[in-house]
């Protein structure tokens, strides 16, 4: 099953003005963003993910073309074309596509739509840190028969509020600043969803498309009571860089 990692944004919330990068290439103990949430999936055997690139997408590419060495100790004999790597290397296959600078979400995910062959496929932010199991996630969408399913986080938040019923959402609010479950960002989706979703640069998966799932009864929500963090400021990337340790 492929999962999409949202990677067009800007990280410039997080970063000095002198630093220009994308959001999910912003270091946390050592490793991009990036890297950690792809071994949140990989942990459970989901190694193939798609990116939908945007802003600074070279960066993310680059980070990737030299991800054996930037991940190991090694000898490199210099004349000649030999490497010996000390160490075991995560084993990704990445689909990298250039979903435009201003494209939104659920365009991004749209855009990227033809590289899923599969009937499932996960997604996610890339500024997201949860110690989510992922195959208790897969199970419990199975189980519930929906179109989508999404982690709930039960938080204080800017972020907007989901109302849910026998862990189905009713309603969703967005950017409310009281106590509530919010959007946690970790979705399984039915290839169904892709209905729900539009090219054009403006479609933005948080809202018309959730609202017409939850119109329809089509999303369940997956409740995730531990670890969970959005990395969208500086004062994040450093609670980040505290809490998020191997």
């Amino acid at each position: 099953m492929k999962t999409i990692i949202l990677c067009g944004g800007k990280g410039q919330r997080m970063t000095s003005p002198n630093e220009d990068m994308p959001k999910p290439m912003a270091m946390v103990n050592g490793k991009p963003l990036l890297h950690h949430i792809m071994k949140i999936y990989s942990k459970y055997g989901y190694n193939d993910f798609i990116l939908p690139l945007g802003y600074k997408g070279d960066k993310i590419k680059e980070y990737f073309m030299n991800f054996e060495w930037k991940n190991s100790d090694f000898i490199k004999t210099t004349n000649e074309n030999n490497i010996q790597m000390f160490d075991d290397i995560d084993k990704f296959k990445i689909t990298f596509i250039n979903t435009g600078i201003s494209t939104m979400t659920g365009a991004r995910i749209k855009r990227v739509s033809k590289y899923i062959d599969t009937d499932q496929f996960m997604i996610t932010y890339g500024d997201g840190l949860a110690d989510i199991n992922i195959d208790e996630l897969i199970d419990f969408h199975n189980k519930k028969g929906k179109i989508c399913t999404v982690i709930g986080v039960q938080k204080k938040s800017q972020y907007g509020i989901l109302g849910i019923e026998n862990d189905i959402a009713i309603s969703f609010n967005e950017k409310e600043s009281i106590d509530g479950i919010i959007n946690g960002g970790f979705f399984v989706c039915n290839k169904e969803f892709l209905d729900y979703l539009s090219d054009d640069e403006g479609c933005v998966l948080e809202q018309e498309p959730l609202r017409k799932l939850i119109a329809d009864k089509q999303l369940a929500v997956y409740s995730h009571n531990d670890i969970w963090m959005s990395v969208d400021t500086y004062k994040d990337l450093q609670n980040a860089n505290e809490i998020w340790k191997e």
